[in-house]
């Protein structure tokens, strides 16, 4: 499904207050819905996630309506980015910013139903080197691609950076936090960046694995659950707003802190209200929709969950960065 023709992308992308330098959107499941990242870099990087963008199903997997869909969320999205020179101050906007301060698609990629579209600042293009993508699927016999990772990489002058957007296995049985972890860890192994044929050749200490690069960012549909015997309990928490206690049973902050699954990344602090799952008579909610970093020289300031939009069973989260960037040699900032 396509998204709706009034919708405007400014608010969950704060392109009306704050304005960055390089944006990263992830859909974990192209649906006609939003959830979570976006990110800008130099001196910031933003993030924002969609979840669901088109539904799941077999006639919209591989059809020509989800990759129209597609094309309408990029629209929406440079119009957000772009569209800001309306209202009183316009003129002196565009003269003081002019073409430098338009936004461009960098790259993106679309594997199923997971999508991700990096859009830079002009005035910044000249300095992203070597982009690159990469999918993996995790899904139905580990190939169809309804689950797994969209990953992007890029210099940024001499730091790398690596973006994925995953989907991981979904469930809140026995058994299915393993599957969760087995994803992830399939995924960080088995991406590579290759040379695609035209493309310029990168320098060979340029990374191919994800975890090779100097910054990154992992998020998306992460699917971890919260890992409570008694349903009553956490309902009630749920219905008192006690998210500190409900955290202390979360899967995905349980691996981070034991170290077995993700081992040396990082979370933001969770002060927001679960991202899933808002269907009409549900009242289960988990945080599935995550975003974690990994490097030096990243400053996570701002983690939360974007209010508003109401398109699918998921609600959207974003992340704001302060990044540290090494000039090239023989390039000014």
């Amino acid at each position: 499904m396509a998204p709706p023709d009034d919708l405007s992308l400014e608010d969950w992308m704060d392109t009306r207050t704050d304005s960055y330098d390089i944006y990263v959107l992830g859909y974990s499941t192209l649906p006609t819905d939003l959830s979570s990242l976006n990110l800008s870099a130099l001196s910031f990087i933003r993030m924002v996630q969609f979840q669901e963008m088109v539904p799941l199903n077999a006639r919209s997997v591989l059809g020509p309506k989800q990759r129209r869909a597609t094309m309408k969320w990029q629209l929406l999205i440079g119009d957000a980015l772009n569209n800001r020179r309306h209202g009183d101050g316009a003129a002196a906007m565009h003269d003081q910013r002019g073409q430098s301060g338009l936004f461009r698609c960098l790259m993106s990629k679309q594997m199923v139903s997971i999508f991700v579209s990096v859009w830079t600042r002009s005035s910044l293009r000249r300095h992203v080197r070597h982009p690159g993508v990469s999918s993996v699927g995790a899904g139905v016999l580990g190939r169809l691609g309804n689950k797994g990772a969209v990953s992007v990489r890029f210099l940024l002058q001499s730091t790398s950076f690596s973006f994925v957007c995953c989907h991981l296995a979904s469930g809140g049985e026995d058994g299915d936090a393993l599957r969760r972890n087995a994803d992830a860890a399939g995924i960080l192994s088995r991406t590579s960046f290759v040379r695609s044929g035209g493309a310029p050749a990168a320098p060979d200490e340029l990374p191919k694995k994800i975890l090779g690069h100097d910054r990154v960012v992992l998020f998306g549909d992460l699917n971890y659950r919260i890992a409570m015997d008694d349903d009553d309990e956490a309902r009630q928490l749920v219905r008192l707003r006690k998210w500190s206690m409900l955290l202390e049973n979360d899967e995905l902050l349980l691996e981070l802190s034991k170290g077995r699954q993700f081992d040396g990344w990082h979370e933001g602090h969770v002060t927001f209200a679960p991202t899933y799952k808002y269907r009409r008579n549900s009242d289960q909610f988990y945080w599935c929709d995550r975003i974690l970093c990994r490097g030096k020289g990243m400053k996570q300031v701002r983690y939360e969950r974007c209010g508003g939009y109401r398109l699918s069973d998921h609600r959207p989260v974003r992340a704001v960065f302060h990044v540290v960037c090494e000039l090239a040699e023989g390039m000014d900032g």
